[in-house]
């Protein structure tokens, strides 16, 4: 089932999320809605709580991402991270970032959430990351670039933290106003969004 995203100015997108104790048929069609609406959204990753769960729960598949036109022009290790981006599709259940490492590099950021917004936002290159995936076993991996940017990614909706909270002052200001539009219902995005009613 396709659920509406939580648009930025919801309380729950800033809540703490609680663990999840056991994989339960309620969990399991959770995951299964939360991929449904992440695809409709043309989205690479969906965090619980951007479908208004304060759950420790996101899934990814940055699939999409990867592209097959360029092959010929990238340089091998750019080819093995396009090959491995083609089959980077994980479910992650009470996630834990280990470790980041590496330096920091940019890229430009969006965030469902959020739309019409894309920022630049720094974010280390390594991350170690443990998690129990769809079938509850625990997992453990090193991922780099891309991948581990997503995962930093939707690891910060389950803290509570959104990509533009990564911005300096003065971005933050020269967005603020689109930002408040947003928490208003004003956007144009081609998905089923859902507002925060004071």
């Amino acid at each position: 089932m396709i659920l509406p995203v939580i648009a930025y100015g919801h309380p729950v997108l800033r809540q703490e999320t609680e663990e999840i104790e056991a994989l339960t048929p309620e969990i399991k069609k959770l995951i299964a809605d939360m991929k449904e609406t992440m695809y409709e959204a043309n989205g690479v990753g969906l965090a619980a709580p951007q479908i208004g769960k304060a759950l420790r729960l996101f899934v990814i598949d940055a699939s999409p991402t990867a592209d097959d036109d360029q092959d010929d022009n990238l340089t091998e290790e750019e080819k093995k991270e396009n090959e491995f981006l083609k089959t980077f599709k994980r479910v992650f259940i009470n996630p834990i970032i280990e470790e980041e490492k590496g330096e920091e590099w940019g890229f430009e950021e969006g965030c469902l959430s959020i739309p019409g917004i894309r920022e630049e936002v720094f974010r280390e290159e390594q991350v170690h990351i443990s998690y129990y995936d769809e079938n509850f076993e625990y997992k453990e991996e090193w991922l780099s670039g891309f991948a581990a940017r997503v995962v930093q990614h939707e690891y910060d909706h389950i803290e509570g933290v959104l990509f533009t909270d990564h911005l300096s002052a003065f971005k933050k200001r020269l967005i603020k106003r689109k930002m408040t539009d947003i928490s208003k219902g004003i956007t144009n995005a081609h998905y089923k969004m859902k507002f925060y009613k004071k």
